[in-house]
């Protein structure tokens, strides 16, 4: 049967319906609101397991949104998804530099990745950062070789790209760090989860 809601309502069913499929379930009650986020954007329940969070990754996350830090993407995609309005309340922006004419031509000279290179863009940033990688296993590669060499120091890492190429790799080795995360193992992921990863912490302040 279909059921009659309103738009404004459709969003607060879902999360009942996500509520309701995985009840009986224990998760710490400061990663609930992004797994819950996560599954929303995908339909897909088994964020609910491969989602893996290093010791206080939401709160880390919390106080540097807090503070006005800014995010770094690896795709457009995921800077359109996620809410530059309430991200500017807080005192931050969303970068992506994947784009830019002079990241393609380095990557081009140097034959890397354009991600590569726009995470090398990204640690000249003069504030705290997270990175939202949703796309590109040489971007997390990247943050932490950068990480590792102390030219980079994020205030959180979500690491969620997806694909077949060096992505599960990437996430063990994000996994395996020193570096605050979120990240999702297997090769799920993606922009939208990345996007959806930062919202659920920008909501979390703004409730």
């Amino acid at each position: 049967m279909i059921e009659n809601i309103s738009p404004s309502d459709i969003e607060k069913r879902s999360m009942e319906i996500i509520s309701g499929l995985l009840s009986g379930r224990d998760f710490p009650p400061e990663n609930k609101p992004v797994i819950w986020r996560a599954i929303h954007a995908t339909a897909d329940l088994e964020y609910a397991d491969n989602l893996v969070f290093s010791e206080n990754a939401v709160r880390l996350g919390i106080a540097a949104l807090s503070g006005g830090c800014d995010i770094v993407t690896d795709t457009n995609m995921a800077m359109a998804g996620i809410n530059k309005t309430a991200l500017s309340r807080l005192g931050g922006r969303v970068r992506c530099f994947m784009a830019d004419e002079d990241v393609l031509s380095e990557a081009k000279a140097r034959g890397i990745t354009r991600a590569a290179v726009s995470m090398e863009r990204a640690a000249r940033i003069d504030k705290p950062c997270i990175f939202a990688i949703g796309n590109a296993p040489t971007a997390l590669i990247k943050i932490c070789e950068l990480c590792g060499e102390g030219r980079l120091s994020p205030a959180l890492v979500i690491g969620v790209p997806v694909g077949f190429v060096n992505v599960v790799e990437s996430k063990e080795l994000l996994i395996a760090s020193d570096i605050p995360h979120i990240a999702a193992r297997g090769r799920k992921g993606g922009s939208g989860v990345a996007a959806a990863v930062v919202n659920a912490l920008i909501y979390e302040i703004m409730r």
